[in-house]
């Protein structure tokens, strides 16, 4: 083993060398007084620091009042960088390679290198090795005698060789005109047509691309990539804005891909990941300091290791604590029994939908999960339950107080994060919430200018907050990694325990919904024409009746007890729905 390597990486976005002292990291910096310039600037220009002379000391990190300096120390050998984005600057060693005719997945936190990885593989970016840009003949000679060499070959020969991608930020792409006029743009119809069945779609091909929601833009822009004839497609979080139902049809759709091609997979939602992929790397290193890639591994393998926290191959503990799942079983967790709201048989008519809600009651110190399909009413009896709505046929006379997170967050104003916050103890505020859900170093951001994901942890933040009786989350897995989600549902149950409140909580997540939930309640009916609510169920009585109505048998893991899907037809499904016992323990 080498010996130990610092990587130092600077976030030139929260460094703020004016405020902060006029170079407080060069001032703090030991080897600094020592006569050596281990951190230095030019007159006027952001600081550098260099990993040569660099002790590993973390002052100027854990002194730097912006949170922008990150100092890690590396007790293995990761090699040269395959890409690096300049001094200072995050980068990614290793790369995961295609299989033939196989679906890859990569699992990871955000930030950690994989949209960086799709982007080499498709040619977007040419990999530079922690230098200068290099020719594509000099990367070729770079891997020889490697299996990345014949990749590269393929992918500069420019013989035939052809890439499709669907990107991450589908809200980049500008697509105006009529849905079948785009897509007859890339296939013949009758091909659009066929893609189209396959994902559901059929209905919208005669409307303007810019009047879609996210989840139907995001089916077009999967159906524009699968109707690509290339050798290797990539799809970069597929499943974003898409309802169970519709993820489990897409899962399908990019598997039959993999019977006449190469498919490389990112996706945060472990359920869905495990159901697609045929093998996985894990991805892992600091959040926008450095990405690391595993050995190629078996799926099951590869996703057991990445909650574990621990990759054999590599001997490497990258995480200092496991990712836990317990059974549920068919027996409830003992709750106080106090009611906190009910409700009676509930109907809502708005235009053709007709919403019918079954009459129940949530007790103290529960969370609820919520799942169904989406266009099914679920967010409409959250809105009925906030006030917003009222029902058509009674009143509901709850003398209770909500916290309501909505689907869809925007913050168009000039306040910063700190000041969205209505708290008297600021620093309980902090310890509960903001460090847990790594929002310390937004608190002087404009909300207006965060990321989907930052914006995320911030609703949820600011919903918690608030003194109140019920919390109704709409959707909080939404732009979260696979830690984050399950950081955020610790966070949740934790709130519920300290203030003996309830939660209820949308998510097409069932990892998610699973980790998190003590009861169910269960949408069924007809998108866009009757949705059903009933429950809250126990666990086990919840999910049996969702993944009938969905046609799928879910196992747990042997030993992780995480919740994994049977592929349809096989020996586990059959004997499942024999039992009629959906959701097994």
């Amino acid at each position: 083993m080498k010996s130990k390597k610092r990587i130092a990486v600077i976030d030139y976005d929260r460094c703020n060398y004016g405020k902060c002292g006029n170079y407080l990291c060069e001032k703090l910096c030991p080897v600094n007084r020592t006569s050596k310039e281990c951190i230095k600037h030019n007159k006027g220009e952001k600081p550098e620091i260099s990993e040569e002379l660099c002790i590993g000391c973390e002052i100027c990190q854990n002194r730097c009042p912006f949170e922008a300096i990150s100092i890690v120390n590396i007790n293995f050998d990761l090699g040269e960088p395959v890409h690096s984005f300049g001094q200072n600057n995050f980068r990614l060693h290793g790369l995961p390679l295609p299989k033939e005719k196989s679906v890859v997945g990569l699992v990871g936190r955000n930030g950690i290198g994989k949209t960086t990885s799709l982007k080499i593989l498709s040619g977007e970016i040419i990999p530079n090795f922690g230098g200068e840009k290099l020719p594509k003949e000099k990367i070729i000679e770079y891997y020889k005698g490697k299996e990345a060499q014949k990749f590269f070959k393929k992918l500069y020969s420019g013989l035939g060789f052809s890439v499709a991608v669907k990107p991450q930020n589908i809200g980049a792409i500008r697509a105006k005109g009529k849905v079948i006029d785009l897509l007859k743009k890339i296939a013949d119809e009758e091909s659009v047509r066929k893609v189209a069945k396959e994902l559901k779609i059929t209905e919208i091909l005669e409307r303007g691309a810019d009047n879609l929601s996210g989840g139907e833009f995001q089916k077009i822009a999967i159906a524009a990539t699968c109707l690509k004839r290339a050798d290797l497609y990539f799809f970069d979080e597929p499943t974003s804005f898409l309802d169970i139902r519709e993820r489990l049809r897409v899962s399908e759709v990019i598997r039959n891909l993999a019977t006449r091609a190469d498919v490389v997979v990112i996706e945060h939602d472990l359920i869905l990941l495990d159901y697609l992929s045929d093998s996985v790397y894990l991805m892992y290193g600091k959040p926008g300091v450095y990405g690391f890639i595993s050995q190629i591994k078996t799926t099951r393998e590869g996703i057991n290791a990445y909650l574990e926290g621990y990759s054999k191959e590599e001997n490497y503990r990258f995480r200092g604590h496991q990712i836990n799942f317990f059974g549920h079983g068919g027996e409830e967790k003992k709750k106080s029994g106090e009611k906190l709201v009910s409700w009676p048989n509930i109907e809502k008519k708005l235009g053709n939908f007709h919403l019918r809600v079954s009459e129940n009651s949530v007790k103290k110190n529960e969370v609820i999960g919520i799942l169904g399909p989406n266009g099914i009413g679920k967010t409409t009896f959250m809105r009925i339950l906030a006030g917003e709505i009222k029902p058509d046929n009674t009143e509901l006379a709850t003398r209770i107080k909500i916290s309501y997170k909505p689907q869809y967050i925007t913050y168009a104003g000039e306040k910063l994060v700190e000041e969205l916050f209505e708290v008297k103890d600021f620093e309980k505020l902090r310890g509960e919430l903001l460090r847990p859900l790594e929002l310390e170093y937004l608190l002087e951001k404009k909300a207006k200018n965060l990321s989907g994901g930052e914006l995320q942890r911030l609703s949820i933040a600011l919903c918690l907050s608030k003194e109140a009786d019920i919390y109704l989350l709409d959707e909080p897995s939404a732009y979260l990694d696979v830690e984050q989600r399950l950081n955020v549902a610790k966070v949740i149950k934790g709130q519920m325990d300290v203030k003996n409140r309830s939660a209820l909580i949308i998510d097409h997540d069932l990892t998610f919904i699973d980790y998190l939930s003590d009861k169910l309640i269960v949408f069924t009916g007809e998108p866009s024409a009757n949705g059903n609510a009933e429950g809250p169920f126990s666990m086990r009585t919840g999910m049996n009746k969702l993944l009938s109505y969905l046609g799928v048998t879910v196992r747990r893991d042997k030993d992780t007890k995480r919740p994994r899907i049977n592929k349809v037809g096989s020996v586990l499904d059959r004997e499942q729905k024999e039992k009629d016992e959906y959701y097994y323990d």
